[in-house]
């Protein structure tokens, strides 16, 4: 698939400063960093990134608005969600979860961080391969 075809919003490039929490290459584009911050994130086939939480004393959490191709949402101890474009992903503070493409689909996504008071994100272990491979 042509990288152009992926979404209205430019690709970017690629995500090294994130690199470590992900499985594969991604790549960020920041489309807002005032007043509500917006990335726009684009993942090559397979590509995921760890699990996560978006803490937050108060507010926080994030919007995911899927643009382009096919993926997955789960939360822990929930089944994952096939994701594709105009899905929206509502994820509050205080959620493990994990969000990335289809095994063999590019997938993108806008993701909007929820305004918080005393926001921080923490970076936890890698999908289990296994797991991810279950998925179609």
């Amino acid at each position: 698939m042509d990288t152009k075809e992926l979404s209205v919003f430019p690709m970017g490039g690629k995500n090294d400063a994130y690199a470590q929490y992900f499985v594969g290459q991604s790549y960020l584009n920041m489309l807002s960093m005032q007043q509500v911050v917006i990335g726009n994130v684009t993942f090559e086939p397979g590509c995921r990134n760890n699990w996560h939480i978006h803490h937050a004393k108060s507010g926080g959490g994030q919007i995911l608005l899927v643009t382009a191709g096919r993926g997955y949402y789960q939360e822990w101890s929930k089944e994952p969600r096939e994701l594709h474009p105009g899905d929206v992903v509502n994820i509050p503070a205080g959620v493990k979860h994990w969000h990335g493409a289809a095994p063999d689909s590019w997938f993108a996504h806008l993701a909007i961080e929820v305004p918080a008071n005393e926001g921080r994100n923490e970076w936890c272990e890698p999908v289990d391969v296994a797991e991810y491979e279950k998925l179609k």
